[in-house]
């Protein structure tokens, strides 16, 4: 017999509503009406919600789709400021001035800093993007001198054209293609059909590790360079996701055109200097760890009692003469297909794409062998204890302590998300979008969908500014339990659809009540 909890939820999922409702009290400001309105829960990940990470499935899809084959340059100017922006701003600037002349005065300006902080978050509130004066930290300067191991690369001055170039068949018909890339990283040792090591004692875990926690970095270095190559403002769509091997690689939808040739050369020059201090002989291990001394705010040798170096002493002792912490690139391996707007190659490359998104990355592949079981299980230990970051726990395991130190950090235990096995070192985000990829943010793409729904629908949007809105808490008298909310949501979701269908069946008939070619073709 079917349980009838899992069976409400299995209907959830069967059309499409969320699984894990938030329930929020809305209250209509001209009005003072009251009412809740049960809103998806927005979880990207299918063992979750798999009707929500679905949805962002699609919308990313739509997104990619709409800015691959771009034919003219996205308009993203921005609206001009209001009055209400410039008065803040305003104000901003004299705050600003002021504290600086107290701070030349050698005063405190402790009082003028609090200020200044409300003031961003008012300009903030008006729809100010960014901050007039963002935190710059002090930029530890290091020789900018190319390795010599790698080739040199010609810098064109960057255009900001971001459409790819026009070609022209003998027949006089114009087209302008697109490019879908696979970026991978370097050989770490021969790997079976399965992805696992022919020969685990030989197989490089240590540089597998670092490559993932710096992937992210070195794929920002890529279209630094491809750009500075070309000479203008390559403008792609990736998606990051593990092979076989569990080595983090990258898809890229990439508009316009670059030959082999030119990604062969500019994959040769990329490279990411990581300039941490040195991490190749343990400190301190087992029981022997450093221990947290509240005099000094630091950590203490066990054995002699001194202080730990401090994270900037650290790197205060490199010197250009030392070797980086690590050095990531790209393996020479890539793939490189051409793709026409609307062709069956772009939708299936755009499955490629998007095929992982609902997944984490440590579950795109699972081990069904003893052998890919010990493969996962030998990289989870190496990234367990290699350092993510600078204020990672795992310093302390090298005889440093960490940046920003504070209590009750242990070697192995770092809460860093690159530590997960979820995530396999790499603690990016999944989707990688440039900023003039389709002219519209995520907001933007997903405010579409909701235009044309309203609009099939024929009903009007409501004015946001008109209400007011915060969550039942489980102590309020109208507050829902998951059970209530869930057949709810099933019940609206079926109303929905049976509107939907409606609405499209009256746009499908001719004024005379025949169906029109559009419904006939549908």
């Amino acid at each position: 017999m079917p349980l009838a909890r899992e069976v409400v939820k299995d209907l959830a999922v069967e059309h499409g509503a969320c699984i894990r409702p938030v329930q929020l009290r809305r209250t209509n400001l001209d009005t003072g009406e009251q009412d809740t309105v049960l809103v998806p829960c927005g979880h990207t990940l299918a063992h979750v919600c798999p009707s929500c990470a679905e949805r962002a499935k699609t919308l990313r899809s739509a997104q990619c789709r709409e800015g691959w084959h771009l034919e003219d340059e996205p308009a993203i100017t921005p609206d001009p400021a209001t009055q209400d922006q410039k008065f803040w701003v305003e104000t901003r600037a004299e705050a600003q001035q002021l504290r600086d002349q107290v701070e030349a005065a050698g005063q405190d300006p402790a009082d003028l800093d609090e200020l200044l902080t409300e003031l961003d978050e008012e300009i903030t509130k008006t729809g100010v993007r960014g901050k007039v004066a963002p935190d710059r930290p002090a930029r530890r300067h290091r020789s900018t001198r190319r390795r010599q191991d790698a080739p040199d690369l010609p810098r064109r001055k960057v255009s900001p054209r971001t459409v790819g170039k026009t070609y022209t068949a003998p027949d006089g018909k114009t087209f302008r293609p697109s490019l879908f890339v696979t970026l991978t990283c370097p050989s770490y040792g021969r790997v079976d059909a399965d992805g696992t090591p022919a020969d685990p004692g030989a197989y490089d875990y240590e540089q597998a590790a670092r490559d993932a926690l710096t992937f992210a970095a070195l794929f920002d270095r890529f279209i630094q360079n491809l750009r500075r190559y070309l000479g203008y403002e390559v403008q792609y769509f990736a998606a990051i996701e593990p092979q076989r091997r569990l080595a983090p690689h990258v898809h890229l939808a990439m508009r316009g055109t670059v030959s082999r040739a030119e990604l062969r050369r500019v994959l040769a020059a990329t490279y990411h200097q990581v300039w941490w201090p040195d991490a190749t002989e343990v400190g301190y291990d087992g029981d022997e760890l450093p221990v947290w001394d509240e005099g000094i705010s630091g950590y203490l040798d066990p054995a002699t009692g001194e202080v730990l170096p401090t994270w900037d002493q650290a790197l205060d002792a490199i010197t250009d003469e030392d070797q980086p912490w690590h050095v990531a690139r790209f393996g020479i391996r890539f793939d490189a297909q051409g793709v026409l707007a609307g062709s069956p190659d772009a939708s299936r490359c755009i499955g490629y794409l998007t095929k992982y998104l609902t997944k984490q990355v440590g579950d795109c592949h699972q081990a069904d062998t003893d052998a890919g079981r010990a493969h996962a299980a030998r990289l989870a230990e190496t990234l367990r204890y290699q350092p993510c970051s600078p204020t990672c726990a795992n310093w302390l395991r090298y005889g440093i302590q960490p940046k920003n130190a504070r209590p009750s950090l242990a070697p192995g235990r770092c809460k860093g998300k690159a530590h997960d096995a979820d995530h396999l070192g790499y603690a990016g985000r999944r989707v990688l979008v440039s900023r003039k990829w389709s002219g519209k943010t995520l907001a933007d793409h997903r405010a579409d969908r909701k235009d044309w729904l309203l609009s099939t629908l024929g009903v009007s949007a409501t004015d946001p500014a008109r209400y007011a809105w915060e969550p039942v808490a489980p102590g309020d008298p109208d507050h829902m339990d998951h059970a209530r909310r869930l057949l709810h949501v099933v019940a609206d979701r079926l109303r929905w659809q049976t509107a939907l269908a409606e609405a499209r069946r009256r746009a499908a008939m001719s004024p005379d009540g025949d169906l029109s070619a559009t419904g006939k073709a549908a």
